[in-house]
């Protein structure tokens, strides 16, 4: 009966596959290369353990406070997503129906922004916001440089004017396209670009202003309206005349319909473009995004290529080439299912999560809030001035709810405010009132435990709690 008990080593490889346990194969009990290229092959199922289990010690998604990216869809958007994972967006003569759905979101986009003639606009989807913010940016250093050119002036040395709190896109945007940034500062009276001393920051080589719609840091929305009124009090005294690009990644898929008499897109003359983020409010998983601008000469030519080599002749407005395209039919199903009044519910749910959360919060004493989540569903708080010095900060609360499942995130606010460190929640659909409960909870116990510490913990750095975008 000895061969019932010989050694995985003495079996055939074939029957070693067939009859071991998963976790006995190869592969599972032996330790493969980290960042070389096995040499042979592996069994399927092998292969899927690894990285499964790999992926098991992320985080839950759901518990992702820091992110605004959408981490939860229905089963039909699921079903969807598996279908339609091996179309390539860019190729739209092999796909002609998913080119046609992508045409109709940007429009249906463009006219929930108000865009002034349905038939003279033009937009596009992109792999994100962070593109779409590109696109917008790009446009408006083009056209600066075609003027300038018909002008008989110099196209040295464009700028471009925002918030000290943008999203790091924009950084990125000046730096990979050599537009100098003219940074805004925040302060304590003007925590978001509001055209308080705006004329302090634009000069001829100024190719545009970027309004936030829902900025990064606080939630906040930067008052579209009032830039605009100070654009043009700039613009009568100096002839200088400055557009608006709303980088509406989060806040143009919730103003218009949980604050729908907020005038802040295209109603509003100054607005070159709007972009927003798909897979954040949009509500669909990641990667889109999407762009429109106001017409079509506010779109330079310049920026669209041709190319016939996917067959037939293929205008593409892009930075990407090859990209997903099942996001785009995730988005027309829920623009499909939702309708103007589910993206309301689903947004003022979030909302009044949001608001629930903030208001328990600031009645804890060590708080108070720098946002309340009545915007987009985003809110921060600070830990409370004039209170007495204690042995823990916010970065020590986010460490402990983060060993809880919860990531929190802790980080300064930006240049000339960052002494200030405030903590952040994104709510997004998934998170519930009754798991918001459990979050509150979990705080409360975590607050309760750090004020009863008679000694400061030890910290290796304040960096640590992170912060995600």
């Amino acid at each position: 009966m000895s061969h019932l008990f010989r050694s995985a080593s003495e079996m055939d490889p074939e029957a070693m596959l067939s009859f071991s346990p998963v976790f006995a194969r190869p592969g599972e009990a032996t330790e493969l290369p980290a960042f070389e290229l096995p040499d042979g092959l592996m069994d399927p199922d092998t292969a899927y353990q690894i990285v499964h289990d790999a992926a098991m010690l992320d985080g839950n998604s759901r518990l992702n406070l820091a992110t605004f990216v959408s981490t939860w869809m229905d089963d039909n958007a699921k079903k969807i997503y598996a279908e339609s994972a091996d179309k390539n967006m860019i190729d739209k003569d092999e796909y002609p129906a998913t080119a046609t759905i992508e045409d109709r979101c940007w429009r249906m986009l463009a006219d929930l922004w108000n865009v002034p003639d349905a038939d003279d606009t033009i937009g596009t989807s992109t792999i994100g916001s962070s593109e779409a913010c590109m696109l917008g940016g790009l446009a408006l250093k083009r056209l600066w440089q075609e003027r300038r050119r018909e002008e008989g002036k110099s196209t040295e040395r464009p700028n471009l004017v925002l918030s000290a709190g943008v999203q790091v896109v924009w950084e990125k945007f000046c730096n990979y396209w050599d537009v100098e940034a003219r940074y805004v500062p925040v302060t304590e009276d003007h925590l978001v670009l509001d055209g308080f001393e705006l004329e302090n920051y634009i000069d001829e080589n100024t190719i545009g202003v970027v309004a936030i719609l829902g900025q990064t840091y606080t939630g906040l929305y930067e008052p579209v309206q009032q830039i605009a009124e100070k654009l043009n009090q700039i613009q009568a005294s100096t002839g200088v005349d400055v557009k608006i690009h709303v980088d509406g990644a989060s806040g143009a898929m919730v103003a218009p319909f949980c604050q729908p008499e907020l005038a802040w897109d295209f109603q509003i003359d100054r607005v070159n473009s709007i972009s927003t983020s798909g897979h954040k409010y949009g509500l669909v998983y990641p990667g889109v995004g999407w762009v429109v601008w106001r017409n079509k000469a506010a779109c330079p030519e310049s920026l669209i290529f041709h190319v016939s080599y996917l067959g037939g002749d293929m205008p593409t407005l892009a930075l990407n080439f090859s990209r997903p395209g099942a996001q785009v039919l995730l988005q027309y199903y829920q623009f499909l299912r939702l309708g103007r009044e589910g993206y309301r519910l689903v947004q003022q749910d979030s909302l009044d999560v949001a608001q629930y959360l903030s208001s328990e919060i600031e009645k804890l004493g060590p708080f108070e809030l720098v946002s309340r989540g009545d915007t987009i569903p985003v809110f921060a708080w600070r830990l409370r001035r004039g209170s007495e010095p204690r042995n823990w900060n916010l970065y020590d609360l986010a460490d402990r709810l983060r060993m809880r499942g919860w990531l929190v995130p802790a980080y300064p606010m930006p240049d000339n405010m960052t002494d200030l460190v405030v903590q952040r929640i994104v709510v997004r659909v998934g998170l519930s009132r009754n798991l918001a409960s459990f979050l509150l909870d979990a705080i409360k116990e975590e607050v309760a435990l750090l004020e009863s510490l008679e000694a400061p913990l030890p910290r290796a750095s304040s960096a640590g709690a992170g912060f995600a975008h």
